[in-house]
């Protein structure tokens, strides 16, 4: 199964620098979407939520979230993350149709023995 890993996330969050250097060390081939400056499609959404739920996604502890306020707001969740990628919890893996969320060397070391 030859695929490339991608790695949804920003330059400065530390987590996603561990992804790309967790697969960069191992000679994976990664592909990095900066979340500044490309927001995730509606069909990668939905690829990622047959792994997990839209709550899961979301980073109610980041500074986006808190800078909108949100804890004290009703909203459509699937359209605030795709209008706001920066309100996603970060990085987010993806390797076929397998999905991650956060920094987990333990799930990223299957899919290498699936490469």
């Amino acid at each position: 199964m030859a695929s490339t890993i991608q790695i949804f996330g920003t330059k400065k969050c530390s987590d996603t620098n561990k992804a790309i250097r967790f697969f960069k060390e191992r000679g994976i081939k990664t592909q990095f979407i900066d979340l500044t400056e490309k927001a995730i499609s509606r069909g990668e959404l939905s690829s990622i939520c047959r792994s997990f739920a839209l709550e899961d996604l979301i980073d109610t502890d980041g500074k986006e979230f808190r800078a909108k306020n949100m804890k004290y707001m009703t909203y459509n969740l699937e359209d605030e993350l795709l209008a706001n990628p920066l309100l996603f919890r970060t990085p987010i893996t993806r390797f076929a149709h397998l999905s991650a969320i956060g920094h987990t060397p333990e799930i990223w070391k299957l899919w290498i023995a699936k490469l």
